[in-house]
């Protein structure tokens, strides 16, 4: 049996075009016209729709809805998703891409939207809420940052974003100012490292400085 067909009987669907299977599984660094970016681009929509219309018909708020989007689709909380259901073993890629941490939670929102193509969204919606994963330790700093400035009537943050590295090994990183203090992240994509510049800002304003 087939890696892939392993990985439809764990996750209880069988795909019809099994070229989107494969496509969901190549990284740009084997491929750069037939990968999975587009699929991913694709994916993080429909997840964050799948779950901000679970959370909604749940009758819960803004703020709760936007948490527990959080806890979801955070790639901490994504990442250990694709690992149980052997997703990171499938990748297709360079031999010299064996860095690439985002692949591993960016795979899970090709597959799903892969099975969305190839099955509409109620499979898609099946699939998604059958195998997430809440991550409740997953914390939302650049809202926590910006619920803080806004009690304090404060300036709200501008993120600034600096593209570096290579073509194949990127550094993504994001810079922010609070109180006249500069933070910065770093990832291996624009939201890890604002995320990570969102986390210095905010351990600086909990001191009360």
């Amino acid at each position: 049996m087939s890696d892939y067909e392993n990985i439809e009987r764990s996750c209880g669907y069988t795909f019809k075009d099994k070229e989107l299977l494969k496509k969901a599984f190549t990284l740009s660094s084997y491929d750069q016209n037939f990968n999975n970016e587009s699929l991913e681009c694709l994916g993080d929509a429909l997840l964050t729709f799948i779950v901000a219309e679970k959370y909604y018909r749940e009758n819960l708020s803004e703020g709760e809805i936007t948490g527990k989007k959080q806890e979801m689709l955070s790639d901490e909380a994504l990442r250990p998703v694709s690992v149980r259901l052997g997703l990171d073993k499938a990748l297709i890629r360079d031999k010299g891409d064996s860095g690439n941490k985002k692949a591993v939670p960016s795979v899970y929102e090709a597959f799903v939207a892969a099975i969305y193509l190839d099955g509409g969204l109620e499979e898609a919606k099946r699939f998604a809420l059958s195998t997430l994963t809440p991550m409740p330790n997953a914390r939302n700093y650049v809202a926590m940052v910006q619920e803080l400035l806004q009690d304090n009537k404060e300036q709200l943050p501008v993120y600034r974003k600096k593209l570096g590295g290579t073509a194949r090994n990127p550094e993504h990183t994001v810079s922010v100012t609070v109180r006249g203090q500069s933070f910065s992240g770093t990832g291996a994509n624009f939201a890890e490292a604002k995320k990570q510049a969102a986390q210095a800002a905010y351990e600086f304003l909990n001191k009360g400085c």
